[in-house]
């Protein structure tokens, strides 16, 4: 029988691809800052990146984007006539790499042969969980003969950007054994700073250290390496990183000497054992457990480690961009990805992380205000692709056609309008589990007063059908542009006028004042009537006598081809699908799941012959083209009671990252890195779907509905503030 090890992920690929797939399969981070899982003698060319919460900047015309700050985990390994030893090496012998995933530690072996004698080097690396500025490094080279070596190591600042370079004003200081660089992002002049200290362990004292000959953009020190049969060079390093953005800017300097006189090997375990209990914490209240079926507990749990290694647990208003901490793909944007997809596993394990979420809604308040200005309407326009600010960061040429090469309009940042719903979803969830209102009187009730007067901005009336309709628009399926009442988005600004209507009574049932001071401070009060009339008239397309509900006006009469049929039109595999040309555009083939979303965020609403009949319908139109997608079906087959059809879906959506199969591309575009909504999705999936969490009015319920493989699930659920431990089985469960 094959035995996996449930906590580790290896490889042994050595090709660009397999380390391109390594920086993403084996992303370290702690929520702070995320380090790639490339090898530390990387260099711009296999895109390593150390990306920081939150810290943005723009180069000239080009996109903003994260800034990749220096490397300061940078280590080179030298013959003595200066050949590199790296993966693509003429004297590579092997090499395989590792993540434990219980505990976000990155690991390799690696061996050369150079002059008849083998090289080899171990290495171990994490970024603390107990002290978020800091990675640590133990890095020991071992040979079986003697032989000379050059070590050198150091930050390495000359960094490779998508949209670049983003840091100049560079100064460094420190000794070769424990430098500090130091830079401005250009657009803002926003300091970061990099700290590297070394403890060398080394047992010759012929080794010897001495400052880096590599000049440039590489500040460290360079040991010459006396090795001996069997006698291993051991290397720590403590890494020190922060910027001007983080909420201790101010009184955060790196340590010139975080050793504190220890041994590097003594300090390299001290720092271990801390960031280990600071896991095991995560995991007390973070984990899910599937008996019967390894491959699923397995994938399931890298997908939680991927969640809670980018959870901004330290402080501010911070979300989780839609590649995560993963690089600079999707300029570090965060999407709605966010609140429909990620936020329902932080309310349920860690909810301070799920009010952070709420909190960065509240603070980009005016950057939503003023995209909706842009463009002529009222209220809270929530931007597509979310910065630090709130401003969007959406292009309106977001896609490059691989037959000009020209960039090719798309109408994300325009049309998009559910985002803003949205946001109000994620509130209300929020207020749903937690039970705390107190988020209301920080800001979000405004958020909610401000999205509400947007829809109303947005409506169109129309007196033949003596209805509210919602027009021009683009649903979650991006490859019909500017259609008109989409049901998702529809339903969704209906939402959004019932929140603020419930979240207005409740707070006068409390006895607060918030609403009318509210409505008074920003103008709603007039806008009450017509509130009340939309909400009463506002169009939600209807099930039809099949059941079936139609995506958006119009789109039963497109072109019934299969999604097969579409993929055989294109003509180049990077061609993107959607857009005026898209070869998906005119046929009834959608990305991803539009009215299966919505059939899973409203279960009550409808019966399940209406679900049965739009699953059956949808999922073969569906390409899933996004990450997005497969978690909605398998959620929707679990709720008409199909574990086993869902099953895939649930495989597919937990183990994209560990795969690397998913879209790379979108026409010319790189959009690769990791998956955190399809991360979230496997929660989804397991949990709500197969185990039927349900929680209403505080009240939890659940209708077990596992796959043949799986005999019991176990996971914590906090639900105002109380700790829930759940057993699920085929024949129930316990609640305790």
């Amino acid at each position: 029988m094959r035995r996996l090890d449930e906590w580790r992920v290896t490889d042994t690929g050595t090709s660009q691809e397999d380390i391109l797939a390594n920086g993403n399969r084996m992303l370290m981070g702690n929520g702070y800052l995320g380090y790639r899982g490339t090898t530390e003698e990387a260099d711009g060319g296999d895109m390593s990146a150390t990306i920081v919460s939150g810290l943005y900047d723009r180069y000239g015309e080009l996109w903003r984007e994260p800034v990749n700050v220096p490397n300061a985990l940078s280590v080179r390994l030298f013959t003595l006539g200066g050949e590199a030893l790296t993966l693509g090496s003429r004297f590579l012998l092997s090499h395989e790499q590792g993540l434990d995933f219980r505990y976000g530690i990155v690991s390799r072996v690696t061996s050369w042969k150079v002059e008849g004698v083998t090289v080899t080097v171990r290495s171990e690396r994490f970024a603390s969980m107990a002290s978020v500025h800091s990675m640590l490094l133990r890095y020991a080279v071992e040979t079986d003969g003697p032989l000379t070596l050059v070590l050198e190591r150091g930050i390495d600042c000359a960094v490779r950007d998508l949209n670049g370079p983003h840091l100049g004003a560079f100064t460094h200081s420190g000794t070769a054994s424990a430098p500090l660089a130091e830079a401005r992002t250009l657009e803002l002049g926003i300091p970061v700073r990099v700290s590297s200290a070394a403890a060398a362990d080394f047992p010759d004292p012929a080794d010897t250290i001495r400052t880096s000959r590599r000049g440039g953009a590489f500040f460290g020190g360079e040991y010459v390496l006396q090795c001996r049969k069997g006698v291993p060079r051991i290397l720590t390093v403590h890494a020190q990183v922060s910027a001007g953005s983080d909420p201790d800017a101010g009184s955060f300097v790196p340590a010139a000497d975080p050793f504190g006189g220890a041994s590097g090997e003594y300090h390299f375990r001290e720092e271990l054992s801390r960031h280990k209990a600071a896991w095991d914490a995560i995991w007390a209240d973070g984990d899910v457990v599937v008996e019967g079926d390894d491959d699923a507990r397995r994938a399931l749990r890298y997908s939680l480690y991927q969640l809670q290694i980018i959870a901004p647990r330290h402080g501010g208003s911070l979300s989780i961009p839609a590649r995560g901490l993963s690089g600079q793909t999707y300029k570090g944007a965060v999407f709605w990805d966010t609140e429909m997809f990620m936020a329902p596993y932080f309310l349920a394990t860690d909810p301070a992380v799920a009010r952070s979420f709420v909190g960065y809604r509240v603070r980009t308040l005016e950057g939503a205000r003023r995209k909706a200005a842009e463009y002529g309407l009222r209220g809270a326009f929530y931007a597509w692709e979310s910065q630090e600010t709130g401003d969007d960061a959406c292009s309106d040429f977001n896609v490059t056609d691989v037959f000009t090469g020209r960039p090719q309009r798309t109408y994300f940042r325009d049309k998009q309008l559910h985002i803003s719903a949205d946001v109000v979803y994620g509130i209300r969830e929020y207020l749903s589990m937690t039970g705390d209102w107190s988020i209301l009187a920080d800001g979000a009730f405004e958020v909610i007063v401000e999205c509400a007067r947007f829809y109303l901005s947005c409506v169109w009336y129309s007196p033949v059908r003596e209805r509210y309709e919602i027009l021009d628009v683009i649903g979650p399926d991006e490859y019909h542009e500017r259609v008109n009442n989409n049901a998702f988005t529809n339903r969704m600004a209906l939402l959004v006028f019932r929140t603020l209507r419930e979240c207005e009574a409740e707070l006068a049932r409390q006895g607060s004042t918030l609403a009318p001071e509210v409505y008074a401070a920003t103008g709603f009060d007039s806008e009450l009537p017509l509130l009340a009339d939309v909400e009463s008239r506002l169009y939600v397309p209807a099930p039809g006598p099949d059941g079936v509900i139609e995506q958006f006006d119009g789109y039963f009469r497109l072109e019934d081809a299969s999604v097969e049929e579409v993929k055989s039109r294109l003509l180049d595999p990077k061609e993107y699908w959607g857009g005026g040309n898209g070869v998906a555009s005119n046929t009834r083939v959608i990305k991803q799941a539009d009215v299966v979303v919505l059939l899973n965020l409203f279960p009550r609403d409808y019966d399940d012959r209406v679900k049965r009949a739009n699953l059956d319908f949808y999922e073969r139109r569906t390409e899933h083209g996004s990450s997005l997608s497969a978690c909605m079906y398998s959620l929707l087959a679990c709720e008409v009671g199909d574990p086993q059809w869902a099953y895939p879906f649930f495989r597919k959506t937990a183990e994209i990252d560990l795969t690397g199969e998913s879209k790379q591309f979108a026409g010319l575009v790189y959009i690769g890195g990791t998956h955190p909504a399809a991360n979230g999705g496997a929660w989804l999936s397991a949990v709500r779907g197969f185990c039927g969490l349900s929680v209403s009015d505080g009240e939890i319920s659940l209708s077990p509905r596992l796959p043949e493989s799986w005999t019991k699930v176990s996971f914590t659920l906090r639900l105002r503030g109380r700790r829930h431990s759940i057993t699920v089985t085929k024949d129930g469960y316990t609640l305790c």
